[in-house]
């Protein structure tokens, strides 16, 4: 659905697998021309045509971890605006029961990383904001990133801007 002047807009879902103090990270170093190149994320991905968000996150996971997800939780919206990609509006996910046997990702490696240890490695500074939120237990929420390159330029949170 193009709106005017012809811009679309990504959906995708992202998740972190919660375990204790853990979360199921991924570092992202087996995609050429990848934009999350050697970056630590969630798990998640682009929505197929008529797929909820929930179905996405279902179906991402599943794909790159070979884990079937029994409870999760939709937390937060995430809109990246960036003068170098796309608009995305990110559907933001945490679970913490799931079944089924990991599996290797062909986008990277999987890797149970303290939550107290995520922010010293290499992630998008946005990331950081909404990884604090979920430690927070923040109620659901809204988080708008903009960026220029890879410097986070703008944040606000549900509407007003993030100091």
């Amino acid at each position: 659905m193009a709106e005017k002047g012809g811009m679309d807009v990504i959906n995708s879902t992202l998740c972190y697998l919660e375990r204790g103090d853990e979360y199921l990270m991924l570092h992202r170093v087996k995609k050429r021309n990848d934009v999350n190149h050697d970056k630590w994320i969630g798990v998640g991905g682009k929505f197929l045509e008529g797929e909820s968000p929930e179905e996405c996150i279902l179906r991402e996971t599943e794909e790159e971890t070979g884990l079937q997800l029994t409870e999760y939780r939709y937390r937060g919206l995430v809109t990246f605006v960036s003068d170098e990609a796309e608009g995305e509006f990110m559907h933001l996910f945490t679970a913490t029961g799931w079944t089924g046997t990991p599996h290797p990702c062909d986008e990277g490696e999987l890797q149970w990383i303290k939550k107290a240890q995520l922010r010293a490695l290499p992630m998008w500074e946005g990331d950081k904001i909404f990884l604090k939120l979920l430690e927070e237990d923040a109620p659901f929420f809204s988080l708008k990133l903009r960026y220029e390159g890879e410097h986070l330029v703008q944040a606000a949170l549900n509407g007003r801007p993030l100091t």
